[in-house]
């Protein structure tokens, strides 16, 4: 068992003996579906914290020849299937983490040398007799060996990427590393001695040089996760299970942590995930206290330098995703790297690797996925010139308490507040008047899941605040948005199309808001009643 040749299932068996484990094993089935196929070539990026070193021990202790892994997986998921031992423990595996590598060969410009000379060193020790003196690569020993015994390869690394996002102006060492990976994995030789491949890290394959050595790679990324979308992140079913487990409210965790829109296409139909952070989750069971946890290995700092950026609209379209609105972007001029930004949308593409977005395939549109993401987003405001925003959002809970004391004249007060205070404000239809509303009510989140659009008797409510489980005791709240028109009959409307029906079990504790927007003051107004039965 060595460091990089047949590690073992010790890393993975110190997971396994976590208070909390959620099985992920049935990404196996895939894997070992496609092993010693033109399709065992996978590249699946996610952000951090999104459990690709456990998924990269996993497939470590399942699939190396150097380790007894059968009771740590019969119990598991995997276990149940019929093709379950198959290839257990029957390939020499690899298993590079670059980064830890990037970290101890001492300087930075030796890593590439230190990776392939620790790999080379080890297969000589095991397969010495087979390879001649004269080979200097791993990969050219990995032909040798293969060539001799028929024995194959799995070929595991993981944060790949590392050298691409953390040196990108070093680009000798680049391309140094891209000939590396070149030679490992690309042409026909390499198609011998590889079973599978599994490359993990935080950005899809780069463009241009990077993906001329890895163009046979499948790729699963935030945007197409494809087959192993509920690989990443936990599920509703899963994260239901662990707040039942441990006491914690389901519907706060949903809020807090859920909202990664992923999709999974097959014979069998389109399947949509909405995953949760598994670091955040796992957390907040622990500590029993929802909070931001997981971006705790990188401050606001690093988003604050993509979002601060002078890209035309950027600025705009955080503000309007902040207020709950979706941004609709170009995802194919985006090079896969952290430098190279042309548009607003490559730096939005980037943030959705990063996982501070969330893209939704069907609709090509980008948003906060949750209420933890968003925090970030306030703390890096916090810091920047965008006072106006901040001022607005504190000033939301303020409004907020206006509207549950049913202060009409205070509502609309600050409702014009919010909207002279922020350029992107500006509206001409009802539409755009939501955003105002949302980004005006921002406090609202704490207490409230907020719809727009909440299907009723006979029509769709423009915007519903559903108080959470444990905010019970606030009202529920139906607003009918008015462009121009009269705000009395905003109310009617709310009434005569059965609005309220859907919120029906909130009866004695709904508020009726109506609020119009008149083109010739530049004001709002707002009516606010109480409805009962």
């Amino acid at each position: 068992m060595g460091r990089f040749l047949n590690p073992g299932n010790k890393a993975f068996q110190k997971t396994l003996k976590s208070e909390i484990y959620v099985d992920k094993t049935m990404l196996l089935a895939y894997t070992n579906k496609v092993i010693g196929s033109d399709m065992a070539c996978i590249c699946n990026s996610r952000p951090r914290r999104f459990g690709k070193s456990i998924t990269a021990n996993m497939l470590a202790a399942y699939y190396s020849r150097g380790c007894d892994s059968f009771d740590m997986f019969s119990t598991l998921k995997v276990g149940r299937l019929d093709s379950f031992e198959t290839n257990l423990n029957k390939y020499d595996v690899i298993h590079i983490d670059v980064q830890w590598c990037m970290m101890d060969a001492g300087e930075v410009q030796n890593t590439v040398k230190y990776i392939n000379n620790g790999i080379l060193d080890e297969l000589i020790i095991a397969y010495g007799d087979v390879i001649p003196d004269t080979v200097k690569t791993a990969y050219g020993a990995m032909s040798y060996i293969n060539a001799a015994t028929g024995n194959t390869f799995v070929i595991i690394i993981d944060e790949w990427d590392v050298l691409i996002r953390d040196e990108a102006n070093n680009k000798e060492l680049q391309e140094e590393y891209i000939n590396f990976l070149r030679g490992m994995f690309k042409g026909t030789e390499p198609t011998k001695y590889i079973a599978l491949a599994y490359l993990t890290g935080i950005l899809p394959i780069k463009k241009l040089k990077t993906q001329s050595a890895l163009n046979n790679f499948e790729e699963f990324t935030m945007l197409d996760a494809g087959a192993l979308a509920s690989y990443i992140g936990f599920t509703d079913d899963e994260v239901r299970e662990l707040c039942d487990r441990y006491d914690m409210d389901f519907e706060e965790a949903r809020a807090w942590y859920n909202g990664y829109k992923l999709v999974s296409h097959s014979k069998y139909g389109v399947k949509k995930y909405a995953m949760y952070s598994p670091k955040s989750v796992v957390e907040a069971m622990l500590k029993h206290k929802f909070g931001t946890y997981w971006n705790q290995t990188e401050t606001y700092e690093a988003l604050k330098v993509y979002i601060q950026m002078n890209m035309d609209g950027l600025k705009d379209a955080v503000i309007k995703m902040l207020a709950g609105e979706s941004e609709k972007i170009n995802t194919g001029t985006f090079e896969n790297d952290m430098t190279s930004f042309a548009t607003k949308d490559d730096v939005l593409t980037l943030l959705v690797h990063l996982g501070y977005l969330t893209y939704d395939s069907e609709t090509e549109e980008v948003s906060i996925p949750n209420r933890e993401v968003s925090k970030e987003y306030l703390n890096a405001i916090s810091t920047m010139d965008w006072d106006e925003v901040s001022k607005s959002i504190k000033a939301s809970q303020k409004l907020l308490e206006s509207l549950w004391n049913m202060n009409g004249a205070a509502v609309a007060d600050g409702i014009d507040k919010a909207h002279n205070e922020i350029s992107i404000l500006r509206y001409n239809d009802e539409n755009s008047l939501s955003c105002t509303i949302n980004l005006a009510f921002y406090s609202a989140r704490e207490y409230y899941s907020i719809v727009r659009e909440l299907p009723t008797g006979k029509g769709f409510a423009d915007v519903c605040f559903i108080p959470r489980v444990s905010h019970l005791d606030k009202p529920a709240v139906v607003i009918e948005l008015k462009y121009d028109k009269n705000v009395d009959g905003a109310i009617s409307q709310i009434k005569s199309r059965q609005y309220v029906e859907a919120l029906k079990d909130y009866k004695g504790n709904l508020l009726l808001v109506g609020i119009n927007y008149d083109k010739k003051t530049k004001e709002h107004q707002c009516v606010i009643e109480k409805w009962k039965l």
